[in-house]
């Protein structure tokens, strides 16, 4: 097994830098996703994420940064200002990764509209490649995550995040176990079932570059993801998940989804005992 690193899906204070560093130390933590879903909040920004990845180095914290959820590729033949607002989104959040030095910035891959899913995925890859040249030329040319999705049928099958991931090497597997589970009527249970979606990245990552992941317990009907549990209340177990990476040599990080702290607690408890 590599080493897993963990913690939440979002900073714990954003009262400064050093107070959610000092946050995130005292409860245990060695990650954090920097949450940017809803928009961007950092201010002053580009002094705020400097002081933050300073501090979040020197406490032995890595970093990552969920791009808002509106900053999707793909986007319908027309849709020019959507397209436009996405791609800002993305380079702005890929500039905000520069500053902290996160190790990936986490993106959705959108939607159908419509689409076969071969035309969208096509789409998704065609947008990401034109913003991959967009960003070289301005020195954010960061590891980009693409976070497999909750809706059955929808874009972000594991399939489709794989297909996309094989096309484009800078583009990684988010793999999002919480969406995972709930897409499959709660099939995420053994090692097993772990393992055979950590296989498939393993193959795609470059050697060194951790495994990127997303937990938490889940809610779901007619196989699409309703609401985030806190740990126990569903039927997504840590356990399986930390046999299922002991199988690989490869680092980990698990960001936790759960919405209060005493489940990050736990799913971390049981991550580092298994280490």
């Amino acid at each position: 097994m590599g080493a897993i690193r963990f913690g939440p899906s979002r900073l714990p204070s954003r009262e400064s830098p050093e107070a959610a560093v000092a946050l995130l130390v005292e409860r245990g933590f060695t990650a954090c996703e920097i949450d940017f879903e809803g928009g961007f909040w950092m201010k002053p920004e580009w002094e705020w994420a400097g002081r933050l990845g300073d501090a979040a180095s020197e406490a032995g914290i890595v970093l990552s940064v969920h791009a808002p959820i509106a900053a999707f590729p793909g986007h319908l033949p027309g849709d020019e200002g959507k397209r436009r607002r996405a791609f800002g989104m993305l380079d702005h959040t890929a500039g905000v990764a520069v500053a902290v030095g996160a190790e990936v910035v986490v993106f959705h891959p959108g939607f159908l509209l419509g689409r076969t899913r071969e035309e969208a995925l096509d789409a998704v890859v065609r947008d990401l490649a034109a913003l991959r040249e967009r960003l070289e030329g301005k020195d954010r040319a960061v590891p980009f995550g693409i976070e497999i999705m909750g809706r059955v049928r929808e874009l972000g099958t594991a399939e489709d995040v794989f297909t996309v991931a094989a096309g484009l090497p800078w583009v990684r597997p988010v793999l999002d176990f919480a969406h995972l589970h709930a897409v499959t009527d709660g099939g995420f249970r053994a090692a097993d079932d772990f393992a055979a979606i950590l296989g498939p990245a393993d193959e795609l990552l470059e050697p060194g570059a951790p495994f990127h992941i997303h937990f938490s317990d889940i809610a779901f009907a007619n196989r699409n993801e309703t609401k985030h549990l806190p740990y126990g209340e569903g039927t997504l177990r840590a356990e399986p998940l930390a046999e299922a990476l002991a199988r690989f040599d490869r680092p980990a990080t698990v960001v936790s989804e759960s919405p209060d702290l005493a489940s990050d607690q736990a799913i971390g408890a049981i991550l580092r005992a298994a280490a």
